[in-house]
């Protein structure tokens, strides 16, 4: 009740908080240099978009954990779209010359994308841990804490294989531990899983459209990668990063993370009887499995993925 006094009608700007939005892009340069405004603007959106796909990563995994498989498709093909709008964004970062950036460089030493935290939390998320990542951090800051729950927290690979698991498929979680023979055989039981969930396609649709999702999510998160290594090179060349880093080298080192490589895997090991719509009086269809199954590939990963390769580093949003 308002006893007579008309309450303040919510608005536009008081629920979005507008202003102080727009009051947090502090220029460092003196005096201040145009293109700093769209390079502070950019880096903060990405943040944003960062904390939107690590919120609905929160809930995908829940999904995953209750066996919903279509729901965290669902939401998983919206981080994608979110990946597509990350990939595009360079593209108006990519409109300041090099002479522009450097006019204001100098005023962001130390500070690199290396340090933003948020990204290593995705990382971390898609199963590329890397305890070295928390060295960034002073010990009692918060993002030093958040990272630390993230590290010891499951990821969207662990998620994927415990619901297989639950299917009835043998796909055996990363090992920790004993030795390079038993990470390698557990990496090909996990591929003949999900060689498995291609053929036999029409009984395991929405598994397969999960992982469908899941390896273009992987596929866009390279292609980001690889965007950035161009927008870096085109704008500072083979410089140094400003915190530090090897620069466009370093993020170049990246390329080859994969959060899912066994689903790359899988590619190597279908043949064309394999998939929707194939029959089980067909050679190479859904017929005798074992006659079928995939030759051993010798090695396993080489790259992060599920955690039975060796350990991934990682981009970050600016190598500067």
């Amino acid at each position: 009740m308002s006893f007579g006094r008309e309450e303040a009608k919510l608005s536009y700007g008081g629920y979005l908080r507008v202003q102080d939005l727009l009051s947090l892009q502090e220029q460092r340069s003196s005096p201040p240099q145009h293109d700093e405004m769209l390079f502070i603007l950019i880096h903060q959106v990405y943040e944003l978009w960062f904390k939107q796909v690590l919120h609905e990563m929160g809930a995908i995994l829940l999904h995953l954990e209750r066996d919903e498989v279509l729901g965290a498709d669902r939401l998983l093909r919206r981080c994608i779209e979110i990946q597509r709008v990350l990939i595009q964004q360079l593209t108006v970062l990519e409109t300041m010359m090099p002479v522009d950036f450097l006019a204001f460089r100098d005023h962001l030493m130390p500070a690199s994308g290396f340090q933003s935290a948020q990204f290593r939390e995705l990382e971390f998320v898609a199963g590329l841990k890397d305890e070295r990542h928390l060295r960034t951090f002073a010990p009692d800051s918060p993002e030093h804490a958040t990272l630390s729950r993230r590290l010891a927290e499951g990821t969207l690979p662990d998620a994927l294989f415990a619901l297989l698991r639950r299917r009835g498929f043998d796909a055996p979680p990363a090992l920790a531990g004993g030795g390079e023979p038993a990470r390698a055989d557990a990496y090909d039981r996990r591929v003949r899983a999900l060689v498995r969930v291609y053929r036999e396609a029409e009984s395991n649709y929405a598994l397969l459209r999960l992982c469908e999702t899941l390896i273009e999510f992987d596929g866009l998160f390279t292609l980001w990668r690889f965007r950035h290594v161009q927008m870096v090179e085109r704008v500072i060349g083979g410089k140094p990063g400003s915190g530090g880093s090897e620069g466009a080298g370093y993020l170049r080192s990246t390329l080859d993370r994969r959060a899912f490589p066994e689903l790359w895997e899988v590619r190597s090991r279908l043949g064309a009887g394999d998939g929707y719509g194939a029959h089980s009086d067909d050679p190479g269809g859904f017929g005798d499995a074992q006659a079928h199954a995939p030759a051993k590939v010798d090695g396993g990963p080489t790259d992060g993925g599920s955690g039975d390769g060796p350990a991934p580093g990682g981009g970050c949003p600016m190598g500067y």
